[in-house]
């Protein structure tokens, strides 16, 4: 593939230290693909408020991303700025915010994430008329779905198309919805769905049972693997750290370990954005060699961490992947 103006640059400038290491990165993910091999993208920290999908979406739609894990939040956010984008508000200066102007956005509906707002109403509350009757008709009928399986169900469904704020193609779940691409979405609960579904269930309107579980991602996600990781193997390429990454990666020692299947493969490539630091029991800033001692990587899996504002690193990563 010939390279654009973006991934010259990286090349040309990229030389040293986390930049060096960006390239290094890229370069091993783009091998991992051209040999055959599969690809985990995760997701944390809010990635989709940061926009991510402008690049990312792309990624899904030229098939370099094969399955996903990623926090409730970002599930549910992506979703959010494709309906109510026009409606968040920026806050340059939060740094400078006294305890009284946080309330006086809360007042205002505004919920916010570092320098930007998600507006409540606009946001949430339009998400959740039409995800309620999705649920409500899966509970009528005893039919069970995992949380990213009904978000797809309301995007094809095409009900919310009036409300698109955005250019569609920057939706990284809609791409991922037209491909019906599997997503792991380990701890949903936490997120405002997981709590708004958590309310209905409190009020008798929903059972519980309705919502497929972690532990039954967990079995879907072993399932997956052992389909796909012949070959070149499944690579894990880990934006930011916590549970979206933890929990998938732990798969491969699961199968191992606790249920003896001694024929399947590690991770075969890893790569890890984050700004976290190295310290005494950080699993989000521990360097890759400790996923060793786990039985998750491979004492020859190739191995990268970028040490850097994973908003910054991502998209640069994936516009070398795509040639930009």
């Amino acid at each position: 593939m010939n390279k654009g103006p973006v991934s010259q640059f990286i090349q040309h400038h990229y030389r040293h230290f986390n930049a060096a290491a960006l390239v290094d990165a890229a370069k091993g993910y783009e091998t991992h693909l051209l040999e055959g091999g599969k690809m985990m993208v995760t997701l944390a920290g809010a990635m989709s408020t940061a926009e991510l999908g402008i690049s990312f979406a792309e990624m899904i739609r030229a098939g370099k991303v094969d399955i996903i894990s990623c926090t409730g939040a970002n599930l549910e956010e992506d979703i959010m700025n494709l309906v109510a984008h026009t409606h968040y508000k920026r806050v340059p200066h939060y740094r400078d915010l006294s305890p009284k102007e946080e309330w006086e956005l809360l007042e205002q509906g505004f919920n916010r994430v570092t320098d930007t707002c998600i507006p409540e109403e606009e946001a949430f509350r339009r998400i959740q008329k039409h995800i309620y009757k999705i649920w409500k008709d899966a509970d009528d009928k005893g039919e069970r779905y995992f949380p990213h399986e009904y978000m797809y169900k309301l995007l094809l469904s095409g009900v919310m198309k009036e409300n698109y704020e955005i250019d569609p193609k920057n939706s990284w779940m809609l791409a991922a919805a037209e491909k019906n691409i599997p997503i792991i979405v380990p701890g949903w609960e936490d997120s405002t769905m997981g709590n708004i579904f958590a309310s209905y269930c409190i009020k008798g309107e929903l059972k519980t049972a309705t919502m497929k579980s972690g532990i039954e991602y967990m079995m879907f996600l072993t399932e997956w693997y052992r389909a796909n990781s012949a070959g070149k193997g499944v690579g894990f390429f880990q934006i930011g750290g916590g549970i979206a990454g933890d929990f998938p990666i732990c798969v491969v020692p699961m199968m191992y370990q606790d249920l003896e299947w001694k024929d399947v493969p590690f991770w075969s490539y890893f790569c890890q954005i984050s700004d976290s630091t190295t310290s005494y029991g950080s699993y989000s800033g521990a360097v890759p060699n400790e996923k060793i001692t786990w039985g998750k990587l491979d004492i020859d899996t190739p191995k990268f961490i970028v040490e850097s504002d994973a908003t910054i690193v991502a998209p640069l990563i994936f516009a070398y992947l795509l040639g930009w």
